[in-house]
């Protein structure tokens, strides 16, 4: 597969390029900034992006803007985010997107093992998602335990829902009407202490939660 990478550090910019470049991957480019990642997906028409967080000229939080910029105009473009910690608002902006094709947040102090890493580059690429516990531990830090509020038929509706089913697939799939589906998903909402005011990102924050116990 084709890849674009975006990493200021030389030393690990190359490095990442060699593994990718030893699995059989093509490295199409690989980039120091921000506005450079933008101009090589542009060029290079990638079959994934692999993008740190912090990145020149403020070291903030620039490549993750940028990914979440080149999602903005290509909803399917596979992302795969290299960092040192967790920026928990575009982090949650991003794991958003999840359905919307491959999307990975990994944190680079946390990866040990390089097949695995490989292999995590491979599923993004493919449309998965792959996401260090870590990360889903920042995101939900604060909300306690809240999955054993739920009912049997609630965790069964967020079962579906974590398989990216539409509220239709839900009711199809449970014999039950489209409305009660929305019920148990606001029901769901409400005991995962996930507000109308965080609409944007509650549904993939429920997933998260789900996807945490189950591991």
């Amino acid at each position: 597969m084709r890849v674009v990478i975006a990493e200021d550090s030389v030393l690990l910019r190359e490095g990442l390029a060699g593994l990718l470049e030893r699995f059989g991957h093509d490295v199409a480019a690989a980039v120091g900034d921000a506005p450079a990642l933008v101009a090589a997906v542009a060029e290079q028409a990638p079959d994934i992006v692999i993008a740190d967080v912090r990145m020149p000229p403020c070291f903030s939080d620039e490549g993750l803007r940028a990914v979440l910029e080149l999602r903005a105009a290509r909803p399917y473009l596979p992302v795969l985010v290299l960092s040192q910690y967790v920026e928990q608002t575009y982090a949650a902006e991003l794991l958003d997107q999840a359905g919307a094709g491959g999307v990975g947040y990994l944190l680079k102090d946390r990866i040990g093992d390089v097949a695995q890493f490989a292999a995590a580059v491979t599923t993004v690429a493919g449309g998965g998602t792959v996401i260090d516990p870590e990360v889903v531990r920042q995101l939900l830090r604060g909300r306690g335990d809240p999955l054993a509020r739920l009912t049997p038929r609630e965790r069964e509706v967020l079962s579906l829902v974590a398989e990216g089913r539409s509220n239709a697939a839900i009711a199809r799939a449970l014999f039950v009407s489209d409305a009660a589906v929305a019920k148990h998903i606001a029901s769901i909402l409400a005991k995962l202490d996930l507000p109308p005011d965080a609409d944007d990102h509650r549904r993939v924050l429920a997933v998260l939660a789900y996807l945490r116990a189950a591991a």
